[in-house]
Protein backbone atom coordinates (compact mmCIF):
# COMPACT_ATOMS: atom_id res chain seq x y z
CA UNK A 1 0.00 0.00 0.00
CA UNK A 2 1.00 3.64 -0.65
CA UNK A 3 0.76 6.59 2.22
CA UNK A 4 -2.37 7.60 0.89
CA UNK A 5 -3.87 3.80 1.04
CA UNK A 6 -2.39 3.18 4.21
CA UNK A 7 -4.29 6.89 5.93
CA UNK A 8 -7.26 5.88 4.00
CA UNK A 9 -7.25 2.37 6.23
CA UNK A 10 -6.64 4.03 9.28
CA UNK A 11 -9.96 6.68 8.37
CA UNK A 12 -11.82 3.37 7.71
CA UNK A 13 -10.69 1.47 10.92
CA UNK A 14 -11.94 4.43 12.95
CA UNK A 15 -15.16 5.16 11.19
CA UNK A 16 -15.94 1.24 12.38
CA UNK A 17 -15.02 2.08 16.10
CA UNK A 18 -12.71 -0.90 15.54
CA UNK A 19 -10.21 0.89 18.49
CA UNK A 20 -7.07 -2.18 18.48
CA UNK A 21 -7.10 -1.98 14.37
CA UNK A 22 -6.36 1.99 14.88
CA UNK A 23 -3.89 1.74 17.36
CA UNK A 24 -2.02 -0.77 15.36
CA UNK A 25 -1.76 1.99 12.53
CA UNK A 26 0.82 3.56 14.59
CA UNK A 27 4.44 2.83 15.12
CA UNK A 28 5.14 1.99 19.06
CA UNK A 29 6.50 5.44 20.07
CA UNK A 30 3.35 7.20 17.48
CA UNK A 31 1.43 10.41 18.74
CA UNK A 32 -1.72 11.67 17.66
CA UNK A 33 -2.12 15.47 18.62
CA UNK A 34 -5.27 17.14 19.00
CA UNK A 35 -4.77 20.61 18.13
CA UNK A 36 -7.94 21.76 19.13
CA UNK A 37 -7.89 20.99 23.04
CA UNK A 38 -3.60 20.50 22.67
CA UNK A 39 -3.49 17.16 23.51
CA UNK A 40 -1.31 14.69 22.27
CA UNK A 41 -2.13 11.03 23.21
CA UNK A 42 0.36 8.47 23.10
CA UNK A 43 0.40 4.41 23.73
CA UNK A 44 -2.04 1.83 23.26
CA UNK A 45 -4.63 2.28 26.11
CA UNK A 46 -5.90 4.11 29.09
CA UNK A 47 -7.13 7.74 29.21
CA UNK A 48 -4.09 9.31 26.97
CA UNK A 49 -3.83 6.17 24.66
CA UNK A 50 -3.88 6.51 21.24
CA UNK A 51 -7.60 5.14 20.97
CA UNK A 52 -9.13 7.64 23.16
CA UNK A 53 -10.41 9.96 21.03
CA UNK A 54 -12.35 7.49 18.87
CA UNK A 55 -13.95 6.72 21.41
CA UNK A 56 -14.97 9.45 22.63
CA UNK A 57 -15.85 10.82 19.45
CA UNK A 58 -18.05 7.42 18.74
CA UNK A 59 -19.98 7.50 22.39
CA UNK A 60 -20.97 11.14 21.20
CA UNK A 61 -21.49 11.04 17.79
CA UNK A 62 -22.67 6.83 16.59
CA UNK A 63 -23.24 8.43 13.14
CA UNK A 64 -19.91 10.03 13.19
CA UNK A 65 -18.72 10.03 9.48
CA UNK A 66 -15.64 11.84 8.38
CA UNK A 67 -15.94 12.92 4.39
CA UNK A 68 -12.25 13.05 2.93
CA UNK A 69 -12.00 15.46 0.42
CA UNK A 70 -8.43 15.62 -0.70
CA UNK A 71 -5.03 13.75 -0.29
CA UNK A 72 -1.45 15.51 -0.68
CA UNK A 73 1.13 13.77 -0.21
CA UNK A 74 4.60 14.88 -0.40
CA UNK A 75 7.60 11.69 1.08
CA UNK A 76 6.48 10.45 4.01
CA UNK A 77 3.79 13.33 4.93
CA UNK A 78 0.27 12.79 4.11
CA UNK A 79 -2.19 15.70 4.86
CA UNK A 80 -5.88 15.89 4.40
CA UNK A 81 -8.19 17.87 3.88
CA UNK A 82 -11.92 16.60 5.37
CA UNK A 83 -15.04 16.95 7.28
CA UNK A 84 -16.20 15.68 10.70
CA UNK A 85 -19.79 14.43 10.48
CA UNK A 86 -22.57 13.05 12.93
CA UNK A 87 -25.04 14.00 15.12
CA UNK A 88 -24.57 14.32 19.30
CA UNK A 89 -26.38 11.43 20.36
CA UNK A 90 -23.28 10.86 23.65
CA UNK A 91 -22.07 12.63 25.96
CA UNK A 92 -18.56 14.67 24.61
CA UNK A 93 -15.99 14.73 26.80
CA UNK A 94 -13.97 17.95 26.66
CA UNK A 95 -11.20 19.33 28.40
CA UNK A 96 -13.99 21.80 30.31
CA UNK A 97 -16.21 19.15 30.88
CA UNK A 98 -18.84 16.94 29.98
CA UNK A 99 -21.29 18.28 27.16
CA UNK A 100 -24.52 16.32 27.07
CA UNK A 101 -26.23 15.14 24.45
CA UNK A 102 -27.83 17.70 21.91
CA UNK A 103 -29.20 15.83 19.23
CA UNK A 104 -27.69 18.61 17.06
CA UNK A 105 -25.87 17.88 13.70
CA UNK A 106 -22.10 18.88 13.29
CA UNK A 107 -20.52 19.44 9.46
CA UNK A 108 -17.21 20.64 10.45
CA UNK A 109 -14.00 21.32 8.85
CA UNK A 110 -10.84 19.94 9.59
CA UNK A 111 -7.48 19.08 8.07
CA UNK A 112 -5.33 15.94 8.82
CA UNK A 113 -1.27 16.02 9.17
CA UNK A 114 0.27 12.53 8.65
CA UNK A 115 4.12 11.45 9.06
CA UNK A 116 4.66 7.97 8.55
CA UNK A 117 7.51 5.71 8.96
CA UNK A 118 7.89 1.87 7.22
CA UNK A 119 3.78 2.01 6.50
CA UNK A 120 2.69 3.30 10.33
CA UNK A 121 1.81 6.75 11.62
CA UNK A 122 4.91 8.08 13.39
CA UNK A 123 2.52 11.55 14.32
CA UNK A 124 -0.93 12.66 13.64
CA UNK A 125 -1.40 16.16 13.71
CA UNK A 126 -5.53 16.84 13.61
CA UNK A 127 -6.65 20.65 13.34
CA UNK A 128 -10.44 20.05 13.78
CA UNK A 129 -12.33 23.90 14.11
CA UNK A 130 -13.39 23.03 17.67
CA UNK A 131 -15.50 26.33 17.19
CA UNK A 132 -17.21 25.50 14.27
CA UNK A 133 -18.46 22.08 16.32
CA UNK A 134 -19.30 23.97 19.45
CA UNK A 135 -21.11 26.38 17.50
CA UNK A 136 -23.06 23.75 14.92
CA UNK A 137 -24.16 21.79 18.33
CA UNK A 138 -25.39 25.02 19.98
CA UNK A 139 -23.21 25.68 23.08
CA UNK A 140 -21.25 29.26 21.83
CA UNK A 141 -23.24 31.20 23.55
CA UNK A 142 -23.83 29.98 26.76
CA UNK A 143 -20.85 27.36 27.32
CA UNK A 144 -20.64 27.71 31.15
CA UNK A 145 -24.24 26.21 30.86
CA UNK A 146 -24.00 23.67 28.14
CA UNK A 147 -21.46 21.95 30.09
CA UNK A 148 -22.16 19.83 32.87
CA UNK A 149 -18.50 19.70 35.17
CA UNK A 150 -16.99 16.69 36.38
Amino acid sequence: MNNEQIIRKAYELAEKKDVEGWVECFTPDGTFTDNSIGFTYRGPVGPTGLGKTVEVYAKAFPDMHRDLYRFFSVGDVVIVELALQGTHKGPLQTPMGTLPPTGKRMDAPCCDVFRLVNGKIQSFNCYPSGTVIFAQLGVLSNIEAAVAHS
